[in-house]
């Protein structure tokens, strides 16, 4: 298997972002989000590093996973907690180790960088399969749940 390449993604990539961010959606949410939503919301993202951004692995030339970063403030911590979000690995690219190389790409880069404390991620509670992934590659859950509620 060809070796895997991470980079930053660009205004190019948002097509392909959103649509694995709604393929992502779909295989473990069954939720079907609005198409231009989604692209507006991850040119947006693209065009404010300031609030994260998308790394892709690339394999022979082709984007095979991506995630999002996003940022938290934290005053505990006086430093930014970095959210992984939104992952998504090509079918025919899972278990090839794509996670695994996004996953060490984001963890040697928040380490290099003096303002981040950790980085943290969401799973849903019946994805048993990346939880096993998660814990594999050394994160813990936390004693935190999440609520939330729209506006």
């Amino acid at each position: 298997m060809s070796a895997i390449h991470i980079r930053l993604a660009t205004g190019d990539d948002a097509k392909l972002i959103a649509d694995f961010n709604q393929r992502m959606a779909l295989e473990t949410e069954s939720r079907s989000l609005d198409g231009a939503t989604v692209n507006r919301g991850v040119q947006r993202l693209i065009e404010r590093p300031e609030n994260g951004h998308y790394r892709l692995a690339v394999r022979d030339g082709q984007v095979v996973g991506s995630l999002m970063i996003t940022f938290e403030w934290s005053d505990w911590r006086d430093g930014n907690m970095w959210w992984i979000q939104s992952v998504y690995v090509t079918p025919e690219s899972r278990r090839t180790g794509v996670f695994s190389a996004l996953y060490k790409d984001v963890i040697d880069a928040a380490s290099s960088d003096p303002d981040v404390r950790c980085v943290r991620l969401y799973v849903e509670h019946e994805n048993t399969g990346a939880q096993a992934t998660y814990s594999a590659l050394g994160m813990h859950e936390t004693g935190y749940r999440l609520f939330e509620v729209g506006v």
